[in-house]
């Protein structure tokens, strides 16, 4: 559909920004038609009524409200889920937003930093492509994958060093989660009794700490042990289904 002509509608509350992003449109990308501009929900709706766009160029905070543009978003998806949606956010640090917006349903994010919209992300939208960013929301995607992926390494090697098998995993697992060793005992996957769960415990403990660090360390100091060196990862901690 790149070269093809298609119907736009721009939604910004601020007039000079407006004025600035249809000019882009004038200039840059001639092959669209801005069919109405609305600065309020209920301006855009009501367009909506008079004829559909191919594409909805949508700024996330308007009349002060941050979360009307994901509410916009959310019902253009399910009401004309052929409408393309482009956002055009100034919510440059928002990464909460930017999430709530995606799982809404939108097309892609261009933040108005760097070199704003391009002819580039706007055809790329129209010729279907899902996820299309500017690259200041690639950099702060590409520095968090980095992160995660360093994370999950120091995990891996962390497990491989210290010689971690399922059981302990599972065992250090469910004392993060506050069960007793008769609990964990129960676990459907776990064949020991908790006198074996007791020498797990003690066998761990020598493990994961330098011989003079073992004296009285309880369950919850091993499982803080256990997170700061990566063998449990904080944001799975779930328990086993039953």
């Amino acid at each position: 559909m790149g070269t093809r002509h298609f119907k736009v509608i721009i939604v910004e509350d601020a007039k000079l920004e407006l004025k600035g992003t249809e000019e882009i449109f004038r200039h840059e990308i001639p092959e669209a038609e801005i069919i109405g501009t609305a600065m309020t929900e209920r301006e855009f709706w009501a367009l909506m009524g008079q004829g559909l766009p191919d594409l909805v160029l949508l700024d996330l905070g308007l009349g002060g409200s941050t979360t009307v543009g994901v509410e916009i978003c959310r019902r253009l998806h399910r009401e004309h889920p052929g409408v393309r949606v482009l956002i055009f956010t100034g919510e440059v640090l928002n990464e909460k937003l930017w999430v709530d917006v995606l799982d809404a349903g939108a097309d892609g994010i261009i933040l108005k930093t760097g070199e704003l919209l391009t002819k580039t992300d706007v055809l790329a939208v129209m010729d279907g492509k899902k996820l299309v960013f500017n690259y200041p929301v690639m950099e702060k995607l590409v520095e968090r994958f980095k992160r995660a992926v360093a994370n999950d390494a120091k995990r891996m090697e962390a497990v491989v060093s210290y010689d971690i098998d399922e059981y302990d995993e599972r065992f250090l697992r469910h004392l993060a989660l506050g069960y007793t060793k008769e609990m964990i005992a129960n676990l459907k996957g776990m064949p020991f009794g908790v006198k074996s769960l007791e020498k797990r415990q003690a066998d761990l403990v020598n493990r994961l700490f330098a011989p003079g660090e073992r004296s009285g360390v309880n369950a919850t100091r091993l499982v803080v042990r256990a997170l700061e060196l990566r063998i449990l990862d904080i944001d799975h901690l779930e328990e086993d289904e039953e």
